[in-house]
């Protein structure tokens, strides 16, 4: 798997790339947020790792680019930055990261990150079975198990669930869940009363969606 970094730290970038290289990952290093978005012209990556703090063009913009592209919107971004305040979390993850790492970190839990990233990006593109805690969640058949027993999920249910797994760790409006799941017009308070029920039904895993006030929801490990 190809891997685009972009980190100024000359050091870090050669750390960095040194132990993905080592789990097999093919890695190609920038400095600057403009090479990368001319690299991806020629070349699209499995996974973008983006500092935010880079000179010219920050990591921020180059993700907001990067989304912005047809043959790069669908490609999973980590952003990887010593901005550690709570805004900065949310603008990234408000700009389509997948994962939001502050420094100083450690490399094998930035390993265990990438590649969780890449699995769950891998899994849901693919339409195949994804783990959440017990449950075993089949994308393609629309079913929800705890080991053998089957949870009854209503298509409505099941959607806002993938929505939700889709968009791990990041805050789903109300509005988008509107648009994209229901895809009608409809009291938002009709999305509250979905998710509770879904909660309800998840059981001890219902607990991982969290309620974003003023927002909507997220779906996030306890």
């Amino acid at each position: 798997m190809r891997i685009f970094l972009l980190e100024d730290d000359t050091d870090l970038s050669e750390l960095i790339a040194y132990h993905l290289q080592k789990e097999g990952f093919n890695v190609l290093c920038f400095s600057k947020g403009i090479d990368l978005l001319e690299k991806v012209k020629d070349e699209r990556p499995d996974l973008f790792v983006l500092d935010i703090m880079v000179p010219s063009l920050d990591g921020f913009r180059v993700a907001s680019s990067l989304k912005s592209l047809p043959y790069t919107k669908d490609v999973p971004i980590i952003f990887l930055t010593a901005k550690t305040m709570e805004e900065d979390k949310l603008k990234g993850f408000e700009l389509g990261a997948d994962d939001y790492i502050t420094k100083p970190f450690s490399i094998k839990e930035f390993l265990a990150r990438v590649k969780a990233v890449l699995k769950r990006y891998g899994t849901l593109k693919g339409g195949g079975i994804v783990n959440l805690g017990s449950l075993s969640i089949d994308l393609e058949k629309m079913e929800v198990r705890r080991g053998s027993e089957r949870i009854n999920l209503t298509k409505t249910e099941f959607l806002i669930l993938k929505t939700l797994l889709e968009n791990y760790q990041k805050p789903v409006s109300r509005e988008y869940l509107l648009e994209e799941v229901l895809k009608k017009e409809v009291y938002d308070r009709t999305i509250d009363v979905h998710v509770k029920n879904l909660r309800e039904k998840l059981g001890k895993e219902g607990e991982w969606i969290k309620t974003i006030r003023g927002v909507g929801y997220k779906l996030e490990a306890l």
